[in-house]
Order: structure tokens, then C-alpha cells, then sequence
């Protein structure tokens, strides 16, 4: 139990535990002491030193980058490698990438800020938020690498980040769902099966383009995700980019999603040797570019709103809490790494939703 007004305890091993924080750090660390007042002293005095990193740095911010990078790359995957070098390349590099970094100040990232945020856009136009905040990040990112590695005084510490504020997304009402799925049954191709199954099952559309029929498991009725497809910035130097197979978007995207009865009898309709690609129906993938653009022209046929593909994960999910899904349910079929991320960005309430749980206030007949 905690000694009150300091963070020590006594371990179940009869030693003393100490925690403290540092200036400028975001996790705590231990001190270790056989009695309680050996802890306090030495926590006492590490609060009385000053930690905050003083040497100069000489290096630009892209010579420091580099290095973040190289300590990096085996941690991460490709197409996070290659978003990183985008960001990089158009448009931290440009801006900032030429400046020391002992110069950088929190005023070159407001500024920088800013800049994105009302015309950053190469051919003009602003970057959302979300992705101007990302590139932030990863300069908060570098600044606190310069700072642990090195010792040099990270002058951007307390930069401001830009506020993502998130936009209601407005989902497809039932009727204008109920156009897409009788133009997609009416019409059934193994591309139109695809879209189905993501709007029966929340998939992403680079899960979606790496789906084999081995992936689908008739007897047990689930579909298992394992793979993705991406096209990414391609880092032999013979194209600008190539397509990669690689792991889902993390852990908790490798999942099984048991199928809906009806949709399994699709899929057995149109199933296709072990080794072939469900929406090809051979060897060779569909990428999600081309999916994308096959999509645009199945909504012109269809005459539904506009949506884009990954709507159909805000679909899904909305439907999915309107037919009663437990949101720990949900989130594991999404493949989600919390709770939290399901409810607060796919789940959203209609017109109609909310209209149907105000008339359950109506007085008693």
C-alpha cells in the first residue's frame, strides 16, 4: 500500500518501490530501496536535479530525420515506412527540412501548421486536419528520438498539435441500402459478391482484394482475415510504386467473422478453386484502386447516395447496433483495438434511429 503523499509502495518481495516522472517524459520510472525512507530520499533527490537534456544539436531537421528513420524501419511495417516518407518528402522536408534543429521553435510549427491547413495541398487546396496532426506527430516524434538517443535539447517539446474534430457521418438510409443490395443481387458477379460481403461484414477493401477462397471456411461458416493488399511508394528505385501483401492493420485485425447464412450460400454459389482470388475468380488480385473505381460505377447503376468504399464499415457497424450487437462483439468483428475506437468513429445514429427511440417516450395508449 502507498505511503500517503508519495508514490512508494511496499512489493510483495519486502523491497520498496519508488515512481517519478521526468521532466519531459511520458512514462514513469522506478526507484528500488530495502526501506521506505531509503526510497524517499531517493526520489527526493532526482526531483531536485534537473534532467531536461541541454546539448545543441547541429544536425537540419532531415539529417535528424534520417536517423529516426533508420532506427525505425525495423519496427514498422512497409506501407507505414512509405506513409511516413510521403509526409516527409512533400512536405516536412520542403518547409522545415533544411532548418537546424537547436533553431526549430514551436513557432515554425504553428506557422507550418497553418500553411497546410489553408492551402498545403500540391495544386492547391487544405489538408484535413487529421493528417496535418500526423505530421506533427512525427516531428514530435523525431524531436523526442534527438532528445533520448542523443541528450539534445528538444526545442519542439511543447508544440501544439491541431485539433481533429471528427464530422458526423451521415449514413445511408434503410431504403437507400435496400437500392445498392437488389442492384448488387440482381446483378451478382463475383466483384458484386465482394461488395456484398463488405456490407455484410464491415471489411476493409484491402482485406476484401487479398480474400482467396481458402480464406472462407464452408464447413464452420467463417470467413478468415489474415492478409491485406496495398499499393504503396516502392523503395528498389525500378517503379514509383508497387503492390504488397502484407499483415492487416494490426493485431487485432487477423480475425475469423462468422458468415450470415444467406451469404454463405452466395459464396458456395460462386466458389472457386482454394488458391484463386475471390473477386478474380483466378491468380491474380484485384487491386483496390480498381475495386474502387468498379464501385463508382456500380453506384451509377444503382442510383444509391454517393458513398465511398470504406462507408461500408459505418454501415455495418450502425446496423449492426441497431439489431441489438453487443459492442465487444462488434468491435472484435470489425477488428478493432478497442471498444472506445468503435463506438466514437463507426457507430452512428440515423434520423431514423433516433426518431424510433423518441416515439417509445409517447404516453402509454
Amino acid at each position: 500500500m502507498a505511503k500517503k503523499g508519495m508514490n512508494i509502495y511496499k512489493r510483495k518481495d519486502s523491497r520498496w518501490e519508488g515512481r517519478y516522472k521526468p521532466p519531459g517524459c511520458e512514462k514513469y520510472r522506478s526507484v528500488y530501496g530495502k526501506t521506505f525512507g531509503e526510497v524517499k530520499e531517493k526520489l527526493i533527490k532526482l526531483q531536485n536535479q534537473t534532467i531536461t537534456p541541454s546539448l545543441k544539436c547541429r544536425l537540419t531537421v532531415k539529417e535528424l530525420f534520417e536517423l529516426w528513420l533508420n532506427s525505425v524501419r525495423h519496427k514498422i511495417k512497409d506501407s507505414s515506412y512509405a506513409g511516413y516518407l510521403m509526409k516527409l518528402e512533400v512536405h516536412i522536408y520542403p518547409a522545415l527540412g533544411g532548418l537546424k534543429f537547436e533553431a526549430l521553435t514551436s513557432k515554425h510549427i504553428d506557422d507550418f501548421v497553418n500553411e497546410k491547413l489553408t492551402g498545403g495541398r500540391i495544386g492547391g487546396g487544405s489538408l484535413s486536419a487529421k493528417y496535418v496532426s500526423d505530421m506533427v506527430i512525427l516531428l514530435k516524434s523525431m524531436g523526442k528520438f534527438a532528445e533520448r538517443e542523443y541528450g539534445y535539447r528538444n526545442p519542439i517539446l511543447n508544440a501544439n498539435t491541431p485539433k481533429v474534430r471528427r464530422q458526423e457521418i451521415n449514413t445511408p438510409t434503410k431504403h437507400e441500402q435496400d437500392l445498392l443490395k437488389s442492384y448488387l443481387l440482381n446483378n451478382l458477379s463475383l466483384r458484386n459478391l465482394g461488395v456484398l460481403l463488405c456490407l455484410f461484414t464491415g471489411i476493409r477493401i484491402g482485406e476484401l482484394c487479398a480474400l482467396k477462397w481458402s480464406d472462407i471456411d464452408f464447413n464452420e461458416g467463417v470467413l478468415r482475415i489474415t492478409k491485406t493488399v496495398q499499393r504503396i511508394k516502392s523503395f528498389d528505385g525500378k517503379s514509383r510504386t508497387e503492390l504488397v501483401i502484407t499483415s492487416p492493420k494490426s493485431g487485432k485485425s487477423v480475425r475469423e467473422i462468422p458468415l450470415p447464412d444467406s451469404i454463405l450460400t452466395l459464396l458456395s454459389e460462386y466458389r472457386q478453386a482454394p488458391d484463386c482470388y475471390i473477386l478474380s475468380g483466378n491468380v491474380k488480385l484485384i487491386e483496390p484502386r480498381l475495386m474502387q473505381y468498379y464501385f463508382k460505377t456500380v453506384l451509377k447503376k444503382a442510383k444509391p447516395p454517393s458513398i465511398n468504399f470504406h462507408m461500408f464499415r459505418h454501415i455495418f457497424a450502425t446496423n449492426c447496433i441497431a439489431c441489438g450487437f453487443d459492442v465487444k462483439t462488434l468491435s472484435e468483428i470489425l477488428g478493432h483495438s478497442s471498444v472506445e475506437l468503435t463506438l466514437n468513429r463507426y457507430v452512428h445514429s440515423s434520423k431514423e434511429r433516433k426518431r424510433e427511440c423518441m416515439e417509445r417516450l409517447n404516453f402509454a395508449a
